[in-house]
């Protein structure tokens, strides 16, 4: 039995053949600093961010895509894999997502990761490529695809063809980095201390990036930096999106540089198909429009686009060992 994972800066999701998508949790593990013994992973440990006792931390060991700190991504992995494999699968073959762009050491970083847990084999697929297949989209053919998946650590862009990457940029500012901007923005301009939980919440309420559609807002608890006492403000979309524009310009900006670097016939079918958007910030508000309005193309978010990435490494499952035609580009890299 194969099992595909998506090890994500903010959720880690994994998929078994034949099973489907088993599990979605928090790429968070919390753990004593002295002792590295591990107290909680996944959705238990994001619950304990900022509320750690002394000696206690609850951290993020993957940041903006790439494994930051080593050992506790594999604890981490192999702890989540233990949950829902148990004894049933025994030396599996793993599929896993990358950003484009990474480096031979940051692959081999991901590959020790996920090895840790007993795999036998690891295979490698670029997010653009995996994030296509899980829209139900034919990248083998000689037919272009544009696809942007949008997620917390990075934002992937590539233009695909014949199993390939014809254009791609990965753009190491996306959820993550809105969330500190929001916490900068609320301190500045309310002098009240939040963290990036409540940053994130936020960001989910009344988040947007172009032209709020109502007048909702969001209420923020944290500390006074003045007098260190309990304290809330109500926020609007409106002031949300004065906060995180610059990073979402970034991102729509790495959009039309992958487009100019786009060959000319692959620009007629994207032009003729469109943008598609997945990641779980392709649903923020006004994002596909924003990209729409810069790039003057249809634009399009999955209906279920947290979860394409993971999807399109489960079905990238069925290419192992399988050669490539000719001019076909191999879609897994084997490790």
């Amino acid at each position: 039995m194969n099992i595909a994972i998506d090890l994500g800066s903010d959720r880690t999701r994994v998929y078994i053949e034949n099973k489907g998508k088993v599990l979605d949790e928090a790429s968070v593990i919390t753990y004593d600093v002295d002792t590295h013994e591990i107290f909680a992973v996944g959705d238990e440990a994001y619950a304990m961010i900022g509320k750690t006792p002394v000696g206690i931390r609850a951290a993020h060991p993957l940041d903006s895509g790439v494994i930051a700190q080593s050992d506790l991504v594999e604890e981490m992995v192999s702890i989540m894999l233990r949950e829902v494999c148990a004894a049933k699968i025994v030396n599996p073959r793993v599929v896993t997502a990358i950003p484009c762009k990474l480096t031979e050491v940051e692959k081999r970083a991901v590959v020790n990761a996920v090895s840790s847990f007993g795999a036998r084999k690891v295979y490698l697929i670029e997010t653009p490529k995996a994030a296509a297949l899980g829209c139900g989209m034919d990248i083998m053919s000689p037919h272009g695809v544009f696809i942007a998946d949008i997620g917390s650590g990075t934002a992937d862009i590539g233009v695909l063809s014949l199993g390939g990457i014809s254009a791609g940029k990965s753009v190491k500012h996306a959820g993550s980095a809105m969330d500190e901007e929001i916490v900068k923005f609320i301190r500045k301009k309310y002098n009240l201390i939040i963290g990036t939980n409540m940053a994130e919440s936020c960001k989910r309420a009344v988040g947007c990036v172009y032209e709020p559609t109502d007048d909702t807002s969001f209420r923020v608890k944290g500390r006074d930096a003045v007098s260190g006492l309990p304290r809330y403000v109500d926020v609007s979309g409106v002031e949300i999106m004065e906060a995180i524009s610059e990073i979402a310009n970034e991102i729509v900006t790495a959009i039309r540089d992958v487009l100019e670097q786009t060959p000319p016939e692959l620009i007629g079918d994207i032009y003729t198909d469109g943008i598609i958007l997945t990641g779980g910030l392709a649903k923020l508000q006004g994002l596909a429009k924003l990209v729409s309005v810069a790039t003057k193309l249809r634009v399009r978010v999955h209906k279920y686009a947290p979860d394409c990435v993971i999807m399109g490494c489960g079905k990238a499952i069925g290419f192992i060992g399988k050669e490539p035609s000719a001019g076909i580009s191999p879609l897994l890299m084997a490790y």
